[in-house]
């Protein structure tokens, strides 16, 4: 830059464009001048969601029906509990939450989208700078026509994941993954059922007809899928009973490790009944997914710091007198004629932040099968068995 003569300037001036000049060189030299301020939470963000993608597309070449060498110890177990996962859980949350700059939204999700597989063309809203945040974006509607329902099937997916394992329960155990059992009983919780013998098991208290048989099915969500889960039938919510607990990884490496893994995560056990008898369903929350919503019930509040281990919180839908609460989509009721929460096939029944796991428990005829295979993938609206 040329300078004017010094003789024709003053020298408060001249000071002035000798100052302006050392910081223009040590702008230059040290790139501060050229470079945007780093943003903290920003970079957290960005360098977060890295690390997630890369771990999880580092495990992706490895087979998930490898049995470990051997269970953790409940030594193992327990350290792993003292880790602060609620808390993690929580400032996610709160991250996910952060409305991110427009110019930025397109680079991170597309990474999640190369890093997890994610199928934007099934997506209600396939324009990246729509999404404001990361919450919204993994909380993402999908296009009406994309989930057609099954119609010759009595049972469809609750959502799209994979298929961990399914079968009849058996001496009031479930199995996690196979080999590895869990106590019906922990994982429900206590049930009242007054018609019953004292001597009864707990699978024969759920039981309405000793001709029918108790099922379950468990769906993995893992982070690239679809984040809502809807009803698998027609049914009747009676209860809600949510168990505060710990947020340990659901990932099917860890439920091969971690003995009784659904019974020690935080969960919302939706119970009721369908056209044959006892209906349930779970969902079991994980790190990074302590808030679960369900529509219907604003007054749900899940990994909140006001924790009790091993306590569990009811909620009856069962009106007084012969009104029922019918969900009306996300959040509403209605007055009707009957008892609990009704809901229709394939109609949305919440939503996870992140991924999880869905666990239906229900009673049936002896002659339901099952047309799944262990690690099959699925979405919502696909069969799983018939009568």
């Amino acid at each position: 830059m040329a300078l004017p003569c010094r003789r024709s300037m003053s020298g408060a001036a001249w000071r002035s464009i000798c100052s302006l000049q050392q910081q223009q060189r040590r702008s230059l030299s040290s790139g501060r001048g050229l470079l945007p301020r780093p943003r903290p939470l920003t970079l957290l963000l960005v360098t977060g969601s890295c690390y997630l993608g890369y771990q999880h597309y580092r495990r992706r070449g490895h087979r998930d029906d490898e049995a470990p060498s051997s269970l953790a110890s409940p030594t193992q177990v327990a350290l792993y509990r003292t880790f602060p996962t609620r808390l993690l859980s929580r400032a996610w949350g709160r991250l996910n939450g952060m409305e991110l700059p427009t110019w930025m939204r397109k680079p991170v999700y597309s990474l999640y989208i190369w890093m997890f597989g994610v199928n934007m063309q099934e997506a209600a809203v396939e324009d990246l700078h729509q999404y404001r945040n990361l919450g919204e974006f993994f909380r993402r509607r999908l296009k009406s026509a994309v989930r057609p329902l099954c119609t010759s099937s009595c049972l469809i997916s609750p959502a799209d994941g994979k298929i961990l394992h399914f079968g009849r329960v058996k001496n009031s155990e479930v199995e996690q993954v196979k080999g590895l059992t869990y106590s019906l009983e922990n994982f429900l919780g206590p049930q009242k059922n007054q018609s019953k013998e004292p001597s009864s098991s707990f699978r024969e208290l759920l039981l309405s007809s000793p001709e029918n048989d108790l099922f379950h099915i468990v769906v993995y969500l893992a982070p690239g899928d679809y984040h809502c889960f809807h009803s698998p039938t027609d049914w009747r919510v009676e209860l809600r009973r949510h168990f505060p607990g710990s947020l340990m990884s659901v990932n099917p490496g860890v439920a091969r490790w971690v003995k009784e893994l659904f019974c020690l995560n935080e969960r919302v056990v939706l119970t009721g009944q369908w056209q044959h008898g006892f209906f349930s369903l779970t969902a079991v929350g994980a790190t990074n997914v302590g808030s679960i919503r369900i529509y219907f019930d604003r007054e749900l509040q899940t990994n909140t710091p006001c924790y009790t281990k091993g306590s569990f919180y009811d909620r009856s839908y069962v009106a007084i007198g012969n009104e029922v609460l019918k969900a009306t989509g996300e959040g509403g009721v209605v007055s009707g004629n009957g008892g609990g929460v009704v809901l229709q096939k394939g109609e949305a029944v919440g939503e996870f932040n992140l991924g999880s796991t869905i666990v239906l428990l229900f009673e049936a005829p002896k002659d339901f099968t099952f047309n799944l295979h262990p690690g099959q993938r699925i979405r919502v609206g696909e069969g799983l068995g018939r009568l």
